[in-house]
């Protein structure tokens, strides 16, 4: 599977940032990517204004999902993005969405929002109570996590318990003391004790870091992008992960849910 990350700086204007994702899937099905994997909340974004998600949000029928659908048409290229959606009360969704040759073939609702470092995602947004389904993207199958998500290693073990090859992980990662960091040692440390590939790509511009990455089932980071606007590519390799799953494998080593740890103690 070839993949692309095609990290940018989301602007107020819905319109701007169609057209962007518009010439990044352009650019990665020529590319020859199978998968392009967009950044969190890419619908609209102004660091000054943090209701703009209320006000800027749209239905998946609406205009900017009406325009990347139709033009994935033709296209065995899957794309997967997240954008805001009403939720028909006072918050809205903060929709993981996957798209495939003219039609949406998946939507996961975020589960754990972003009330942390003096932020509070949940005055906007609604969370989601489910968890996300795997996609099928060229043989292999991927699941989705969103952003804040990634601190909670229990949604990652569960992906990959339920098939999950690779992970993508679109994400507004927001500046701060160490926050690049934590980016870093999180995204690799769910490869790692998973033994399955992360697709980690970050919104960047003035409030967010952009540090998006591939890193693969051993830790290994196989491709990046700075702090700028960037599509970068990458090979995610069965080989590579089938290597790893049989040098070390956690999975199958793993105890807390062997019937004998569940008993409870005399």
């Amino acid at each position: 599977m070839k993949v692309a990350m095609g990290q940018f700086a989301v602007s107020r204007d819905w319109q701007d940032n169609a057209n962007t994702c518009l010439r990044l899937m352009r650019e990665a099905q020529a590319g020859g990517a199978d998968l392009l994997v967009l950044p969190e909340g890419i619908l609209a974004r102004d660091i000054a204004d943090p209701n703009l998600v209320l006000k800027a949000a749209q239905p998946l029928d609406g205009p900017f999902m009406s325009q990347l659908v139709e033009a994935s048409r033709g296209s065995d290229m899957t794309v997967m993005l997240t954008i805001h959606t009403p939720t028909g009360g006072e918050r809205v969704w903060n929709l993981f969405v996957v798209l495939r040759n003219g039609e949406i073939l998946a939507e996961y609702r975020k589960l754990h929002l972003y009330d942390a470092f003096s932020a509070k995602e949940s005055t906007n947004v609604m969370p989601g109570d489910d968890v996300p389904p795997l996609v099928e993207v060229a043989g292999l199958k991927v699941g989705m996590m969103t952003c804040y998500d990634v601190r909670f290693p229990e949604l990652a073990r569960r992906l990959v318990l339920d098939g999950a090859d690779v992970l993508a992980l679109p994400a507004a990662w927001v500046k701060g003391p160490l926050k690049e960091a934590h980016w870093e040692v999180l995204v690799t440390a769910r490869a790692l004790e998973n033994t399955t590939y992360v697709v980690a790509v970050g919104e960047c511009g003035e409030r967010n870091i952009g540090n998006s990455l591939v890193v693969d089932p051993l830790g290994v980071a196989i491709a990046r992008a700075a702090e700028a606007p960037a599509l970068v590519f990458a090979d995610i390799d069965p080989a590579r992960l089938a290597h790893a799953r049989n040098i070390l494998p956690c999975l199958a080593n793993r105890r807390f849910e062997k019937p004998e740890l569940n008993k409870a103690s005399a």
